[in-house]
């Protein structure tokens, strides 16, 4: 079986090789293909993915290609990992709005709607090559904003999934906390991408979140970077993604005070390259756990395996709401758990959901709608829509002078700007 990772020059490769080749039984791989348009850094993460697979002694063979037609040809699967505009344009995302008074994100509010502009019609036309060259290939999103992208994938008729860590990362974490197994605790995960909460963590059938919010409270809390009386009172796990929304003024005071993430990553993926650069180097390295997207080589393993193998399993996906949250349109893209197998993702029922969180599951899923039309359509009007629409920003004023803003930071990325 063959495998093709799109932005296969990215610093997180590494982590999804040590996924492959850790759970090779799993997903019997004959080739792994990486694709990028930067050769030099393709040069780099290939030959470090190749001596991890010889180190763990896996048979695929290591390929690289910067053309994504001969390195998606003829696979059964393409993860989607891409940054379009690298980590210059994620801190443009992250710092231009905090000169309005909004949070400075590359997913979410203005940074992830400017991201989305620039990244849906990459990954379209990505997706077309794929149609062209890998017929039936499934298509793995982990390229954010994860919803929208996956969305937009699914409008244009691809055989897609999104993926995220979010859920996961809870998964292995509250297992942790409970000395169990990851296996044995399901989570009642519920929402938009990053924008989700637990409402139940099953141990063998047997919601035990009382007793971690009860035991752990204060450690779960703090992880998030929220005040744990919030947590308790809502009696739910929020994805740390909710402090953006529940502490906005505390967040935006603190990153105006502090160097943007893209900045801290930057400096990480030039240390990670210079080390996957040393011919000795061939296990992943301690830095590359803080690089983020833990546990995503473990999503991503599972999710292939259960898309190739029929398995019916239950992960946390992003796929269409199809009814499964009565409040939203069916074509909405939302992350809860689903059965996955060969014909994709078909979500588990859920519980009814709050008020306290189905209100603002309306409101971002609205936006993304939006979002979506901007970045397949452009024009600074829509633009301005989606910013108005989203609870981030949501004030006129604001929506004016952002949308002027976000379209001359990324004119270069977005054609339809390109001539203004």
């Amino acid at each position: 079986m063959k495998l093709a990772v799109v932005g296969g020059g990215s610093t997180y490769t590494p982590e999804l090789i040590d996924g492959f080749a850790r759970l090779r039984g799993e997903l019997p791989l004959s080739e792994i293909a990486l694709v990028d348009p930067d050769e030099r850094r393709l040069a780099t993460v290939g030959g470090m993915a190749r001596r991890m697979l010889a180190r763990a002694g896996h048979p695929a063979t290591l390929t690289t290609t910067t053309r994504v037609e001969d390195g998606v040809a003829g696979a059964a699967a393409v993860l989607l990992q891409l940054r379009v505009g690298g980590q210059a344009a994620r801190n443009v995302d992250e710092t231009l709005p905090l000169e309005c008074g909004c949070v400075g994100q590359e997913t979410t509010g203005a940074g992830g709607l400017a991201k989305a502009l620039r990244t849906v019609p990459v990954v379209l036309d990505i997706a077309g090559k794929v149609r062209a060259h890998a017929p039936g290939a499934w298509i793995v999103d982990f390229t954010n904003p994860v919803g929208i992208v996956t969305r937009a994938l699914l409008d244009a008729g691809h055989r897609a999934i999104g993926l995220c860590n979010v859920a996961i990362g809870f998964q292995r974490r509250f297992a942790a906390l409970l000395g169990v197994a990851p296996e044995r605790i399901a989570l009642g995960h519920v929402g938009l991408n990053h924008l989700t909460w637990e409402r139940s963590v099953l141990l063998d059938g047997v919601d035990v979140l009382p007793r971690l919010l009860d035991e752990h409270g204060e450690g779960i809390a703090e992880a998030l970077g929220l005040p744990v009386g919030l947590v308790r009172h809502l009696r739910a796990v929020p994805s740390y993604y909710l402090r953006y929304f529940y502490e906005h003024d505390r967040v935006v005071a603190e990153q105006r005070t502090s160097p943007s993430r893209a900045a801290e990553v930057a400096a990480m993926e030039s240390a990670l390259l210079e080390m996957y650069a040393d011919p000795a180097v061939d296990t992943k390295p301690d830095l590359l756990d803080k690089r983020g997207g833990a546990f995503y080589s473990e999503a991503a393993v599972a999710l292939v395996a259960s898309l190739m193998g029929d398995r019916g399993d239950v992960q946390v996906v992003n796929t269409r709401n199809n009814g499964t949250l009565p409040f939203l349109d069916d074509d909405a893209v939302i992350e809860v758990p689903a059965a996955v197998g060969a014909a994709g993702a078909v979500p588990l029922p859920v519980d009814p959901v709050e008020p306290l969180y189905r209100g603002l599951i309306a409101h971002v899923s609205a936006y993304e709608s939006l979002a979506l039309e901007a970045a397949l359509h452009g024009g600074e009007d829509r633009v301005r829509d989606a910013l108005l629409a989203h609870p981030l920003v949501g004030q006129a004023s604001l929506a004016d002078d952002l949308a002027v803003r976000l379209v001359e930071a990324n004119r270069a990325f977005l054609p339809w700007a390109v001539a203004r």
